[in-house]
Parts: C-alpha cells; structure tokens; sequence
C-alpha cells in the first residue's frame, strides 16, 4: 500500500469522486510520552494475550494484497479485464490495559485498491480511511497446572465507516460500508516449554450499506439503494510456539470465513456487497522481539486463500512494528 495524500480519490467509469477525510486523533497515540517500559508481546482482540493494567501497545502494520483469479459462485476465473488487483492496507492500532483481565483496542486502517490493468482509465482504484474499529477482551479462565497453562476470553467488537467510501465499488472498494458487530471466543493452552494451541469462533452481525443506484438484484428484483450485507461467522486455529527466551513467536493458522446468506455473483457481472463470500486460508506468522531494544516488536504475516466462494484467490503479506510502554506509575 503506498500512501500518497489524505484527500484519497475514486473514479468510477469516469466521474470523480473526492473524499476528504482527517487521520482524528488516533495517530497522536503513536506521540505519547512513555513513562515505563517493558518487553512488547503484539495482541490483538482475537488472541490470548493481556497487558496488565496501565500498559498500552501501538501496532504500525502495512500489508499488500493481491489477486489475479476469484471465485463466481463456486466456479474459479481468471480476471480477464482488471488483471491484477491491489489491495493496500496501513492500520494503526492500539491496545490499552484499562483493569485487570480487560483491554480495549482502537484501529483505523487506511487502504488504496489498484489494478495493473485499469481499463483503458475507465476502472481506477479508490483510497482513503476505511472504518474505524472498537474491541474490548476480557479473560474469563486462567487455569495453570504442571504441564501448562489454560485460559478462555470473549470479545465484542464494533466498526462504522470513517468514510463516504463506494461500498458498491468492487473490488475497488475499500470496505463494505455497514456497521458492524462481532462476537469472538477465544480458548487457548499453552504447555510449559513453548507450544500452544489456540482455537477462535466469532459471529458478525452486519446492517445495510447504500449503494449509488436504485435498482439491484439479489435473488430477485429491488428497487432501492440499500443493500442488506449478510451476516457471517469466522473460525481461526492457530499452532504456535515461542523460542528463544519468548523473544520469537512463530505461528501457523487455518481461517474458515463464511456467510449466512447471500447471493453468487452473476455471469458479466461485478461483486456486490449481498453476495454470499465464503474463503478457506492458511498463514504463517512471526514475530522478533530485540533484547536489546525493550519495548520494540517486529511481526510478518502471510496469507494465502486456498478455496472460496464470491471473493478473489488473494495472497496477502503485512509487516509491522510494535511497541509496548507502561502510561500509569506503579505503586510499590
């Protein structure tokens, strides 16, 4: 994802469309004045991992994403037109630990969409601030034993659009344009010497997301601009290990995503956001804590799609930096 400017712009069979959008006041976390330090372990809501109370962590991430072949219905294409599709990601996010067993996140990512092959100029990309994302994760069982240790959280997370994005614009589109809640469960055990397993299911509840037209087709005929998004569930296992003193993690998962409800994307036709998407995928992740550098954190991530349904065979690679600091003076 290269970042240009923050006046993102879309053009959309040759009209323009201009956004203009402020990065609020998130990035000025990444400026805070750092009381105390300690060795930085990344999380994210859908993990195992708390910081203690009056502890807060700041993720950079950047990721590139792309695909040359997607899914209509269940039948595999080649995009003939568009050729390759880009999708560009930069997400800054911050964890806080607010009391104990509990965190709250924050993350606003900025995405620009591209192709190689644009069409003559009539198709071109979209840029600008997707939706801005809210989570809280709370530890409901810490179980330790001579073998290793157990634990089981829960996580409510809610998003809305940051932006007048075109969520009918795809797959130039830089989100769906809904709100949207989801529920996550996460169980983890973790043995003594390194390894871990750790499973997560999580159900999203999505609303409606408006389109610029009056008409649409989804299984039938509707006349209005309201797309109703289908709601979907997630599962994600992950096996996982940390080496070296805890200063390297590495991870292996599988990710199942799929929708409730929906349609396939008709024949000569684009995606929309009613269609039924449905994606099996496996990544690798790492991540590299310095000794010498307490409180940094380095993390590399990669994704492929291995099957789907109404969505591009992506292949997605992120890199990001982490840092870790304490925002409360400890009492003795």
């Amino acid at each position: 994802m290269n970042i240009i400017s923050l006046s993102p712009q879309a053009y959309v069979y040759g009209h323009e469309v201009f956004y203009k959008n402020q990065l609020y006041r998130l990035i000025l976390l990444l400026t805070i004045t750092l009381l105390s330090f300690k060795l930085a372990k990344a999380q994210t809501p859908d993990d195992a991992i708390l910081m203690n109370s009056g502890e807060a962590c700041v993720l950079l991430n950047y990721s590139d994403a792309q695909f040359d072949h997607y899914w209509e219905g269940s039948g595999l294409r080649v995009n003939e037109t568009i050729a390759t599709v880009s999708r560009n990601t930069v997400m800054p996010m911050i964890a806080v630990g607010v009391i104990p067993r509990l965190n709250f996140y924050i993350a606003t990512p900025y995405v620009q969409t591209s192709s190689s092959n644009p069409n003559g100029g009539r198709f071109a990309g979209a840029s600008g601030l997707q939706d801005l994302s809210l989570a809280a994760k709370y530890e409901l069982i810490q179980k330790e034993s001579k073998v290793g240790n157990f634990s089981a959280l829960a996580s409510i997370g809610f998003s809305t659009p940051m932006s007048n994005y075109l969520s009918d614009y795809m797959p130039y589109s830089l989100g769906l344009g809904t709100p949207q809640f989801n529920y996550s469960a996460i169980a983890q055990y973790g043995f003594k010497k390194g390894p871990y397993l750790r499973i997560s299911g999580a159900y999203l509840w999505r609303g409606y997301t408006e389109a610029e037209r009056d008409y649409y087709y989804n299984g039938g005929s509707f006349y209005t601009p309201w797309m109703d998004v289908p709601n979907a569930f997630a599962v994600n296992g992950v096996l996982g290990s940390w080496l070296f003193g805890n200063r390297i993690k590495l991870e292996a998962n599988l990710n199942r995503f799929q929708s409730l409800s929906g349609d396939d994307i008709r024949a000569y036709n684009a995606a929309q956001p009613t269609n039924k998407v449905e994606t099996t995928s496996a990544g690798i992740l790492g991540q590299y804590y310095p000794k010498n550098l307490k409180g940094l954190g380095f993390v590399v991530n990669h994704i492929r799609t291995l099957s789907g349904r109404n969505s591009g065979k992506l292949n997605s690679t992120s890199i990001g930096l982490t840092y870790q600091f304490g925002f409360l003076k400890k009492e003795k």
